[in-house]
């Protein structure tokens, strides 16, 4: 088969996937943003999209599809370069569907089956929109915005064969008309090198040392940010400090903004929570450290006594199953991406989002009674093992799902 992925940020979630269809022998091709430093070790082409200023006065609730349509077209006219100047056709499409890229693929090859990532379709109700009002006013206006946000994902499953979503949560957002395209097949997580490891350290950026047995707190997201509940564990924390004189809370994520909008005066989301909390806290206890490389996120993992894991109504992070792989007693949020995954008291602990005291206390006992939760986190390795493994479970899955939509023979 010859299969083009397309992502703007390649591989994204075909990480595995893509070099695993390369070595089984499919002629793989990967189309990304010029922008896109990241390497893969399949062969892949850049294509040049120049962004153009949108006046929201003038499109109004179009400015979201007009920004992804407009990549849409870019994309569509580079494929269509590549089929009349080099005869290229695939057999299969897999792109995601979050940017516009597989909005006109259908226009350049009808004869190929297109399969769309189905991440997330936006909602009005029932998802990420009025779930914090703290940090977003909520009413019509912000409802219709959201579903205005939606009218592309709709669209690039309409033209599409068939959609895939990692949770079935996530594809329980696309509305029913849509969600009977959809597959759910998670992206999984490699829980061979996620084996807790007796022996894992990590070395703080004072250069203090914490090893497995220390009592460790952990909270990990790609950005700081209220979407993944920052503000609510920054909150909780003076309370555990007080309580665990010998805790140590270590913290990785970024000063971006991932989903949301931005602080309002303020330079980020990480100084702006801990500016409420900063003078209730020791702050040589806590340990901001970053973006840091997989290993030493792994060594993080392995050293955690309670690993704090919030999000709202919103795409799931792959972190929270990497932290059940590795054996952590995770702590998450009562929210529905949390709860596919996280059964309270069989594989983990849950904490209602807004209820910083909840979250203290919770953490307290997580902190103050690390034999009484052991069975919690072999558990939670166990499922994460049985139902997300990358190698045993969710590749072959993947494998065998976009092969089933190559030419019979």
């Amino acid at each position: 088969m010859k299969i083009l992925f397309l992502h703007q940020n390649f591989p994204g979630q075909f990480l595995y996937l893509a070099p695993e269809m390369a070595r089984r022998g499919h002629d793989v091709l990967a189309l990304t943003d010029s922008t896109n430093n990241r390497q893969s070790s399949v062969k892949t082409l850049r294509y040049r999209h120049e962004m153009m200023k949108v006046d929201p006065a003038q499109t109004r609730l179009g400015r979201n599809y007009t920004t992804m349509s407009d990549r849409g077209v870019t994309v569509a006219r580079v494929c269509q370069r590549l089929k009349e100047q080099e005869g290229y056709v695939p057999d299969v499409i897999f792109g995601h569907s979050g940017w516009g890229e597989t909005l006109f693929l259908k226009e350049i090859w009808p004869e190929a089956k297109l399969i769309v990532y189905a991440e997330f379709y936006y909602r009005g109700v029932g998802a990420d929109v009025g779930f914090d009002t703290e940090f977003a006013p909520y009413g019509l206006d912000q409802v219709m915005i959201a579903q205005g946000r939606a009218a592309h994902l709709g669209q690039s499953l309409m033209h599409a064969d068939a959609g895939l979503a990692p949770t079935e949560w996530q594809a329980s957002t696309y509305p029913p008309a849509l969600r009977g395209m959809i597959r759910v097949i998670h992206d999984g997580v490699d829980a061979a090198a996620l084996t807790p490891n007796p022996e894992a350290s990590v070395t703080l950026p004072d250069g203090r040392v914490l090893r497995v047995g220390d009592e460790v707190l952990t909270f990990v997201n790609r950005n700081l940010e209220p979407y993944r509940g920052y503000h609510i564990f920054m909150r909780a924390l003076p309370e555990i400090l007080r309580a665990r004189p010998q805790a140590q809370v270590v913290i990785v994520g970024g000063d971006e903004v991932s989903y949301g909008a931005p602080p309002k005066g303020a330079k980020g989301w990480k100084e702006q929570i801990l500016s409420e909390v900063r003078d209730q806290l020791d702050l040589s206890r806590v340990h901001f450290m970053g973006k840091v490389p997989y290993p030493v996120f792994v060594n993080i993992l392995h050293i955690s006594r309670a690993h704090a894991y919030l999000t709202y109504p919103f795409v799931l992070s792959w972190s929270m199953l990497e932290a059940m792989a590795a054996g952590c007693l995770v702590i998450g949020s009562r929210t529905a991406p949390v709860q596919e995954v996280l059964r309270h008291g069989e594989t983990g602990l849950l904490v209602d989002f807004f209820d910083v005291a909840g979250w203290s206390e919770r953490l307290i006992d997580a902190l103050a009674n690390p034999a009484k939760y052991q069975s919690l986190r072999e558990a939670a390795r166990l499922f994460a093992q049985q139902n997300y493994d990358l190698k045993t479970v969710c590749l072959p899955r993947m494998v065998d799902y976009v092969e089933s939509f190559g030419p019979r023979t």
